[in-house]
């Protein structure tokens, strides 16, 4: 495997392979003649923030919807820590994993989605403690005193008792990041979390993850054209082409100083929508 380096200022490794909690081994995936990921080879280490960038269709959701096990691979090892996402070791072989392995591995991460995917039919509270309960096996009682922190910490400490439709766009996003917080992931997968929110809205849902990034040591993986973000929360920036990474570097070089052609030409069009 092709090993990327860590901006100066991220954790230092420790556990899973390589030092890494993320391993992308050689994963490649097709959706018919279209090549997403293209023998795709990176790491992410524990505490370690790596936003990927890139133009859409280059393989970065797909990445996020593979670690939720929503997309599988077609080939190539992905890793968890010591685990295998999609494999399980017996006998010294790498086998197909059972689905009961591959929900205990996918305990470690949460996602939050573009489009908030919360119950229309549960309140704000009941929200964010229903995995928590039914999924870790927490009791009401704890699953509730984490919510409430962590609604107050979102700035939804108010809101418990109102339905999502009840809430702009904004704040059903606080409440999605607060419920895949309260799952209390290793990895926190966020995909394009402001796209569905108006500038105003998508500031503040934006000064929560950075609230977050500053004040915790959850690893995150995240897609956004928001560069700003970007560059004020990541360790690591990759950049994505055709399925493959094509620069890795730490957000200071990778805006003011870009070394692939590519790379400079998708970030001056993202400056110019903007």
């Amino acid at each position: 495997m092709t090993e990327t380096t860590s901006a100066s200022s991220a954790p230092a490794s420790s556990g899973g392979h390589e030092g890494n909690l993320i391993t992308f081994d050689g994963v490649g995936k097709r959706f018919g003649d279209n090549v997403v990921l293209d023998n795709l080879s990176f790491g992410v280490r524990p505490g370690e923030r790596v936003t990927l960038i890139g133009p859409s269709g280059s393989g970065k959701t797909t990445i996020l919807r593979m670690l939720m096990t929503l997309t599988r691979p077609d080939s190539g090892t992905i890793q968890v820590g010591d685990d295998y996402l999609y494999h399980e070791e017996r006998t010294g072989n790498l086998v197909p994993a059972s689905e009961q392995h591959i929900r205990r591995v996918r305990r470690r991460i949460t996602m939050v989605f573009q489009h908030f995917n919360l119950f229309p039919n549960m309140r704000v509270l009941r929200n964010v403690t229903e995995a928590p309960v039914h999924v870790l096996g927490l009791s009401k009682e704890e699953a509730e005193q984490r919510a409430r922190e962590l609604l107050d910490m979102v700035g939804l400490g108010e809101k418990l008792t109102a339905y999502p439709t009840q809430l702009s766009g904004g704040q059903q996003q606080r409440v999605a990041i607060a419920r895949a917080l309260a799952m209390r992931p290793d990895v926190l997968l966020l995909d394009e979390v402001t796209s569905a929110l108006d500038p105003e809205l998508a500031a503040g849902v934006l000064d929560v993850l950075r609230d977050i990034a500053r004040t915790s040591d959850v690893t995150m993986l995240c897609v956004t054209h928001a560069m700003r973000f970007a560059r004020d929360i990541s360790h690591r920036v990759l950049m994505f082409d055709s399925g493959r990474i094509i620069e890795d570097a730490p957000p200071g070089e990778m805006f003011d100083a870009p070394r692939h052609e590519r790379t400079r030409g998708f970030l001056q069009s993202v400056i110019n929508e903007t």
